[in-house]
């Protein structure tokens, strides 16, 4: 029977199950029988569904074939109605989508920890830019690149959004170890590590689209501008051309610090955002990293033009670029999500530290407890964030029809004894460590927290190796 038949079916069967786990008095209905077999089942002691009406169905199974979720429900009845070739065993796991790191420079693994304590533009221009320039080059992007997947995977990022330099590795490392991205071109008017200029970045930007734009439906190749202080007007509206030529998005650094704020006031007589809207820039999707300095016309616009916004509170404090008023945005319809940024600010990739920070962070500024509750940030880093790339038809919710990005969380660690409310405990509790399992696109990536598509001690001994060089060349440089 071929994967589109099964879904007709499973999605029919899918609804009749979800119906049944939602009202105990009614009567059991089976889904379909198959003849032949699945490739796989996940269980857990708790689905959370991250759907539009917050379904959390308990003792619960997801059915999955060719990467789609065929149907969710029961286990009981899932396992009556299935036959996988593989099943994950729920004894003490929650399931729920895996998380959306909205904001990210994989490769900048390698620099982490290598200039700390510093504001944005030191930090820049002093450290991060000359480090760049100095060792960034394809195997430093692959190497990099590899170390970001095997922290995101081991923490339940299934989906990244990345901005850095030589994006075909970037999309190699990615196609490879089996991860979804969108993988941005970065775009900047200086001498980077892959062009010349904003022109030769374009141009190699193009390139790089017209190679991976139906090569591999995990990987979407968008433009990355870096920011309005990197790029004039006119080169921020040739990418948005560019883009829209070739039916991409972008991803840009915007609104993120005072620096930026008043540099676009006396270079443009507006602000980002305002800006941006001037030009035509938002006439296109696009994600807007970090929003810390948003005004409330430029909120509206936000909304009105669904631009997607990424949340980095990690980033956001660490380099003292101030607190991003997320809660007015979310009231006001922005689409948020939440990322990490790079572990050269961060400095790690865990995006549940993110949610956790993201809540806490709204309840100081507002002097209110009650301001981004864990379920909103819950949704903030799964279909909410989902939405804010613009895959909110494809990830982040466990329904059937969607691709089947997938984590199981294992809530037998003391800090989860003993559990009243899951979504809390998902969001004020469990770390990285309590990811047990990560599936993408049907595929599994680890299992009972071994990690399956990546190399992983080959990956170390080469990280150590180059990190090694980057140090002595920076204590020589720095001498």
């Amino acid at each position: 029977m071929n994967t589109t038949l099964k879904l007709i079916i499973a999605m029919l069967a899918s609804s009749i199950l979800l119906a049944c786990s939602n009202d105990s008095n009614r009567a059991s209905k089976a889904a379909p029988t198959h003849d032949d077999q699945i490739d796989l089942i996940i269980m857990g002691d708790h689905i959370v569904s991250m759907d539009d009406a917050a379904t959390i169905i308990e003792a619960g199974a997801v059915a999955i074939d060719d990467g789609l979720i065929l149907a969710v429900g029961p286990a009981a009845e899932i396992n009556a109605a299935y036959s996988a070739i593989e099943k994950l065993s729920g004894e003490g796991m929650v399931v729920m989508p895996g998380l959306v790191n909205g904001h990210s420079h994989a490769a900048m693994t390698l620099l982490r920890g290598l200039a700390d304590d510093l504001a944005l533009m030191d930090w820049l221009n002093d450290y991060i830019f000359p480090s760049e320039v100095q060792f960034v080059d394809a195997e430093f992007v692959r190497i990099g690149t590899e170390l970001a997947c095997w922290e995101m995977i081991r923490g339940g990022t299934t989906t990244f959004v990345d901005m850095y330099y030589y994006p075909d590795t970037v999309a190699e490392v990615v196609e490879s170890c089996g991860m979804r991205a969108l993988v941005s071109a970065t775009v900047i008017d200086q001498r980077s590590p892959d062009a010349e200029n904003a022109d030769d970045s374009i141009r190699k930007g193009v390139d790089f689209i017209a190679r991976w734009k139906d090569r591999n439906s995990r990987i979407t190749p968008i433009f990355g501008p870096h920011a309005n202080y990197t790029l004039s007007a006119s080169q921020l509206q040739a990418v948005r051309s560019a883009a829209n030529e070739h039916g991409v998005g972008v991803s840009i650094h915007m609104s993120e610090s005072p620096f930026e704020l008043q540099y676009s006031k006396d270079t443009f007589g507006m602000t980002s955002v305002e800006m941006s809207e001037s030009i035509g820039f938002f006439d296109g999707p696009t994600i807007a990293a970090h929003m810390v300095w948003p005004s409330d016309k430029e909120i509206l616009i936000l909304a009105e033009r669904q631009v997607g916004v990424i949340h980095n509170p990690t980033s956001n404090m660490k380099i003292a670029s101030g607190i991003s008023p997320v809660a007015k945005m979310l009231d006001a319809g922005v689409l948020v999500g939440l990322g990490t940024d790079g572990t050269a600010s961060n400095n790690d990739l865990d995006m549940w530290e993110e949610m956790r920070l993201a809540s806490f962070l709204q309840k100081v500024d507002r002097m209110d407890a009650t301001v981004l509750p864990a379920a909103t940030v819950l949704k903030m880093a799964t279909s909410g964030g989902a939405a804010a790339i613009g895959l909110g038809d494809t990830i982040g919710s466990i329904e059937a029809g969607k691709r089947a990005d997938i984590i199981q969380v294992a809530f037998s660690d003391v800090h989860h004894v003993p559990t009243y409310d899951v979504i809390s405990h998902l969001v004020y509790v469990t770390d990285e460590q309590d990811v047990a399992s990560v599936v993408v696109d049907g595929k599994i990536l680890m299992k009972d927290g071994e990690i399956l598509s990546i190399d992983t001690a080959r990956v170390a001994n080469e990280a150590r190796a180059l990190a090694a060089e980057i140090q002595s060349a920076s204590q020589e440089r720095n001498r």
